[in-house]
């Protein structure tokens, strides 16, 4: 979910024109499902979906705040707790947003939903966690980074008083995270940081907006300092931020252009829920490093790869890649088919949210993958 206009500040030009077609972050992308399939590749043919669905009657839902402390700040994390309500929950599912301009906990609250309400011999409870600086956590002027984010992550799963701080058993906690947050808790797992039960990557990414479409050279990297330092500053970088960002005309390009598949299941209820997200104090701190690839846990496909390879055999990774993912986000994602490290590797409909987009398609799935675990 990247700005996507040209940055044209008077300070900062990017002399290199952006590509007018399949890019990370412009048009709409029609790309069929792979006819291909291995023991570990699936394919699958869905039908039509929307982004609406039904809670199941047995769940209730509670939301609360936690206290993450980050060298000399306590920063204000907000969460949710998905539960059965006529069970005991006996696995634990931690639910991390995709790491974007406007991230939310909303984005995977009916997969929690359909997931914990479900009878079966083996109960969940769903926690869903908002990034520091995104969502409806605090939104401090850190020096946000990779490095921040996982040591967010890290500290959440093992800090005693964490609202997952039960999820201290062997083989208890399993991950679902998307986007970049998919990518940052494998990367976690690989350094034996956190110790999860499994993870559950769907349409994983590494790369931010502009370095995809620029690259990484000494010159850009100069650019996109100057770019996050406006962002950043006290006057114009909110004038800045107000006109690449925050406004629900950018918000509702993105998500028909890219974010969702279906055009037609972008709501104005979801439009307005982001752009408010946008107004809240420290707002454009996080997008200044993500569009920019500060946030960005690897810098190459080999080293993605290499994360993945790294855990091949210490618990299962399932990756979900998407039918209409951007061109370039696609490519990384398939980059994942048959990759060492990987257990499973499926297709389901939507672009870079099918959590939110179709959410019952994708819980059905992530429910099949617990029932393996």
């Amino acid at each position: 979910m990247a700005i996507r206009a040209i940055l044209h500040p008077s300070s900062i030009v990017f002399s290199k024109s952006l590509p007018h077609h399949n890019t990370y972050f412009f048009k709409p992308i029609s790309i069929k499902a792979s006819s291909s399939s291995s023991s570990s590749s699936t394919s699958l043919d869905y039908p039509s979906s929307s982004s609406s669905s039904t809670s199941p009657k047995h769940s209730t839902t509670s939301s609360s705040n936690w206290q993450w402390k980050f060298k000399e700040n306590s920063v204000n994390i907000y969460y949710e707790e998905h539960k059965n309500n006529e069970h005991q929950p006996t696995k634990n599912i931690l639910m991390i947003p995709t790491i974007s301009d406007v991230s939310t906990v909303e984005e995977w609250r009916e997969v929690a939903k359909d997931v914990v309400g479900r009878d079966g011999n083996v109960n969940y409870k769903a926690t869903i966690v908002d990034w520091p600086g995104l969502g409806y956590s605090d939104r401090p002027k850190l020096d946000y980074n990779a490095d921040v984010m996982e040591k967010f992550l890290v500290d959440l799963v093992n800090s005693p008083d964490s609202p997952i701080s039960s999820s201290k058993s062997e083989n208890d906690l399993v991950v679902f995270g998307g986007g970049h947050a998919a990518t940052i808790a494998v990367r976690a797992a690989k350094k034996g940081l956190v110790k999860p039960a499994a993870i559950a990557a769907v349409a994983p990414t590494w790369a931010g907006p502009l370095p995809i479409v620029f690259g990484r050279d000494s010159n850009m990297e100069t650019r996109y300092g100057l770019l996050r330092g406006t962002l950043r500053a006290p006057a114009f970088g909110w004038m800045m931020y107000n006109v690449l960002v925050s406004n629900e005309k950018s918000i509702q390009s993105q998500y028909k252009s890219h974010v969702y598949a279906d055009p037609e299941n972008v709501t104005p209820n979801i439009i307005q829920s982001r752009y408010e997200l946008t107004k809240m104090k420290g707002a454009r701190y996080v997008p200044a490093a993500f569009l920019t690839g500060l946030l960005d846990p690897v810098k190459s496909r080999e080293e993605f790869l290499e994360l993945f390879a790294a855990l091949e055999g210490k618990f299962p990774i399932l990756v979900v890649s998407t039918t209409n993912s951007p061109k370039r986000s696609k490519a990384e994602m398939e980059a994942l088919k048959q990759a060492k490290g990987v257990t499973q590797f499926i297709e389901v409909p939507g672009a870079l949210l099918p959590q939110e987009e179709y959410p019952t398609i994708l819980a059905e799935e992530l429910y099949k993958f617990l029932q393996m675990i």
